[in-house]
């Protein structure tokens, strides 16, 4: 939003989540004059612990509610009178899509309908400063050979049930765009790592398993490529892209790194054998090849020039300096991964709001 005024009553949904978190904190921190409202279903990888530090915050404000529930988000908008979304809330694991893809069709395409719809209504053609900013993903593009990058304007060419249902969600919000002239803007990013990521995830996955002595499952031979993205500089490109982004674009949002999964991990091993103190090569032997997943996508890397030439963002770290800063997080926070893994994480709301 090039025109943006001073005070906004700012809708972000998925804020428990792992980026959508970081999200909230920066905006939070950084527009004490804006109201944040975080909308969070508090699924299985919403965890209200992640932005504990802020929840007392006089510009923040909790909401838990299900974007597949259109009534409800119509009474939200009705009743909070947002001016903006940024659309975090998300299914978002590949394999949960492969053994239930419905689940991702109802929130990822259901639910983003049912933000924009009560957006329409409740904006009613005053659109000035006003916009709804839809993140998405690289995987909507499919695979890519031994060369190339995304840009924003290769074609769509999803291959998980997953990226289908966000390639679906991105298609509908460019719709609601030249039908309605609902004012949009929508970035897709490459992986994301970082602090407080659940730990179905590959680096939060395999930093547990090896501090635990458990095998690294390596998906084929683990010559899958992927850009890595860490979750601070994500969400400092939310913030350019959401008040300096064109109307009606897209950006890319990549790390500028590219990682075969098999030298990701056996860096990954490095660094924790050296913060463990375990001999040169011990977490390597935790290294397991397993059968490949269906539709698992060869290579995926972006060309993030356009958000760099247009809004200046680029990474504040290499990939080997932010995977250092995350394995130091999740060294000096066992408790957290505790309480994730046992389930106990699910206990805050209720302590807190009920």
């Amino acid at each position: 939003m090039k025109d943006n005024p001073l005070e906004k009553n700012i809708l972000i949904t998925g804020g428990a989540g792992f980026i959508g978190s970081h999200v909230i904190r920066l905006f939070v921190n950084k527009y004490p004059n804006y109201r944040i409202f975080n909308l969070d279903a508090l699924t299985y990888a919403g965890n209200l612990e992640n932005i504990k530090d802020i929840e007392n915050a006089p510009n923040y404000h909790f909401i838990k509610a299900n974007i597949t529930d259109a009534k409800t988000i119509k009474a939200l908008f009705q009743k909070h009178q947002f001016d903006s979304v940024i659309h975090l809330a998300a299914e978002s694991h590949v394999d949960r899509s492969i053994s239930n893809p419905k689940i991702f069709v109802d929130t990822n395409v259901t639910g983003t309908l049912n933000l924009m719809e009560a957006a329409l209504e409740t904006w009613q053609g005053n659109f000035k400063n006003k916009i709804f900013y839809h993140i998405s993903t690289d995987e909507v593009y499919g695979t890519l050979g031994e060369t190339g990058l995304f840009t924003e304007t290769t074609s769509y060419a999803p291959n998980s049930p997953y990226s289908a249902s966000k390639a679906a969600s991105d298609h509908f919000v460019r719709a609601y765009g030249e039908t309605y002239n609902l004012p949009y803007v929508i970035s897709n990013c490459s992986n994301n790592y970082g602090p407080n990521q659940f730990p179905e995830k590959l680096i939060p996955l395999f930093i547990n398993n090896i501090i635990e002595n458990k095998a690294l499952p390596v998906y084929g031979d683990g010559k899958y490529t992927r850009d890595w993205l860490y979750v601070l500089d994500h969400a400092k490109a939310i913030d350019l892209i959401f008040h300096k982004g064109n109307n009606k674009s897209t950006y890319n949002v990549g790390g500028f790194n590219e990682w075969q999964n098999i030298d990701l991990i056996k860096l990954l091993c490095e660094i924790m054998d050296k913060k463990l103190d375990r001999n040169e090569g011990d977490s390597e032997t935790l290294i397991t090849f397993i059968k490949d997943r269906p539709g698992h996508d060869k290579r995926y890397a972006i060309d993030a020039s356009k958000i760099n030439k247009e809004l200046g963002w680029e990474p504040s770290v290499t990939f080997k300096e932010g995977l250092m800063k995350t394995v130091d997080w999740y060294l000096q926070n066992p408790a957290w991964i505790e309480a994730v893994v046992s389930g106990s994480y699910q206990e805050y709301y209720k302590m807190q709001y009920l």
